[in-house]
């Protein structure tokens, strides 16, 4: 398993490397100078300039990427130019955020698609079958500011029962996570009904059926822990994904998570920030990937020593 997981991990470095070198060639392709959006409409070019040497923009792009990527050995991820804030305490700020609305999404997600999808594929074609599938159709197809509006209409604004929301207190966190995860359930629950049918298909559930042994035990045991696989690679998607920030769900719901900031910070050309969230959340999806590898491992051992 050790081998195994260092492979993985290896893997992992490159990945990283080239995110760096794209992040940090797309923010200075893109049109717009933050040094004259900083500075204003009516500054002089001698204020724009100084502006620009003060953030080290006048310099070469080469240069500009080894002090970038020096700082970035020793975890330092630069200062916000908007708010000559140290962009890691920035990113921090709101990840907290981010990771309780991504947490609680991913339960209900899990909670919903594993039930459907499980339903659909122990009684196929029958009236769960269609009802499952039914709703994991609604979840794909429901735009989530959509479901996010219309459960504050429902919940906040008609019945009272939910603020609309914010981060002050648990209950700002429930709708959020009910439309976003509600989306992600459709997805799994699909892909669950699939690999479970797949997998209730083989030699091996008939002869365990054959055997005798209860249904109930051959849907968990036998069937659902093989099926989990392929599912396992969707769950992890999903999860980095919402780990990512939920840029629309964060928005309608008013969470000062890390999806919000992205976009305001590419509205600002804010460099340090955008190439400081970029790599965090390609490092949440890099660990989310090495943590579905050894999951494969542990549901099926002939991953590890293949």
């Amino acid at each position: 398993m050790r081998r195994y997981l260092t492979r993985r991990v290896a893997v992992a470095v490159p990945t990283l490397l080239a995110v760096t070198v794209l992040i940090f060639v797309a923010m200075r392709v893109v049109p717009g100078d933050p040094a004259v959006l900083l500075a204003g409409d009516f500054a002089t070019p001698e204020t724009v300039q100084a502006l620009r040497a003060k953030w080290g923009l006048d310099r070469s792009l080469p240069v500009q990427y080894g002090v970038f990527f020096r700082n970035l050995l020793r975890g330092d991820l630069g200062t916000s130019i908007v708010s000559d804030l140290p962009v890691r305490d920035e990113i921090l700020q709101r990840f907290r955020v981010t990771i309780i609305l991504a947490v609680c999404a991913i339960a209900v997600a899990l909670v919903i698609g594993f039930s459907a999808g499980i339903a659909g594929a122990t009684r196929p074609y029958t009236a769960w079958d269609y009802g499952s599938m039914a709703t994991a159709l609604v979840g794909v197809s429901t735009p989530i500011f959509w479901s996010g509006m219309l459960l504050i209409l429902v919940f906040a604004v008609r019945l009272g029962w939910l603020p609309s929301g914010g981060a002050d207190a648990w209950q700002g966190y429930v709708l959020p996570a009910v439309s976003l995860g509600f989306f992600a359930a459709g997805v799994i629950a699909r892909q669950t009904r699939s690999a479970m049918l797949d997998v209730l298909r083989q030699d091996y559930v008939r002869t365990a059926r054959a055997k005798g042994v209860r249904e109930s035990r051959v849907n968990a045991h036998h069937a659902l822990r093989n099926a989990l696989i392929p599912v396992a690679t969707i769950v992890g998607l999903e999860f980095g994904r919402m780990l990512g920030g939920a840029v629309l769900t964060e928005t309608v719901f008013s969470l000062p998570g890390l999806g919000s900031f992205l976009i305001v910070s590419i509205a600002k050309r804010d460099y340090p920030v955008v190439q400081g969230i970029v790599l965090w959340i390609a490092l949440a999806f890099v660990m989310i990937n090495v943590l579905v590898d050894v999951l494969y491992a542990v549901l099926d051992p002939r991953i590890r020593y293949a």
